[in-house]
């Protein structure tokens, strides 16, 4: 699968570089946080890419949970441990950073995965500045504009039944609960196919130094992620 360009190995490990998961990133999510620009001191590898490499390793289940514990740095190894009703992902030194349960009939198909991926991370992806904007607007609270700090959290995925062709997903519904300087937006999908329903899923991210909202270092912000974003795009032609 289209997956296996955007890791290495080193024996049972999987090593992601700061140049795999940056292409990752734009190339597949379009997605265009600066976390995931290579020359950043924080840069850390896509929790979609983990996402991506672990459905393509082994399969849907009809309930899977994914729990983000850790940042992984580029060329981090990364070991996968599996078990029936579980995924973890840890470092070198054990440590959890993922861990997904899972339970039900699983499925292998390459396209309905790959559909998957594909259609999740680009839906992921939009979240800054698509929806983020306008919910930080509607609470008056935003990010540190100069140091944004944007991460993952938890997401899940829920089938009533699985398709031979590759799904859609849709936003149904967000919102963003603020406490103190720390928020928590949550978003609920709808997946699709074959014209019909076939499960639901929620993503929740983080949002760390919490600010009155001012719309003049958000429009800073929008801008410096366009450029990057543009830059990117006439740099691939």
């Amino acid at each position: 699968m289209f997956t296996q360009d955007y890791f290495s190995r080193k024996g049972d490990a999987y090593c992601f570089s700061k140049q795999q998961g940056s292409d990752f990133a734009k190339g597949i999510a379009g997605d265009f946080n600066p976390l995931h620009d290579m020359d950043n001191s924080r840069f850390c590898i896509p929790g979609d890419l983990l996402f991506s490499v672990i459905l393509s390793k082994y399969g849907i289940s009809r309930n899977m949970s994914f729990d983000f514990q850790g940042m992984v740095s580029g060329g981090m190894p990364v070991e996968f441990i599996a078990s029936e009703h579980s995924i973890v992902a840890q470092n070198e030194r054990q440590k959890s950073l993922l861990e997904v349960t899972r339970d039900g009939v699983m499925t292998q198909e390459p396209e309905f995965i790959e559909g998957l991926i594909r259609a999740y991370v680009a839906f992921s992806g939009k979240t800054f500045p698509h929806v983020i904007i306008e919910l930080m607007k509607q609470e008056n609270a935003m990010i540190n504009t100069r140091r944004p700090m944007v991460i993952y959290d938890q997401m899940s995925l829920s089938f009533n039944r699985f398709s031979q062709h590759a799904p859609e997903v849709h936003l149904n519904h967000c919102d963003f609960v603020v406490n103190g300087k720390r928020g928590i937006v949550t978003m609920n999908f709808d997946l699709r196919a074959d014209g019909q329903s076939i499960g639901i899923g929620e993503k929740k991210i983080i949002m760390s130094g919490l600010r009155p909202y001012q719309q003049d270092d958000i429009d800073h912000l929008v801008d410096a992620y366009n450029a990057g974003r543009n830059a990117y795009l006439q740099a691939e032609g």
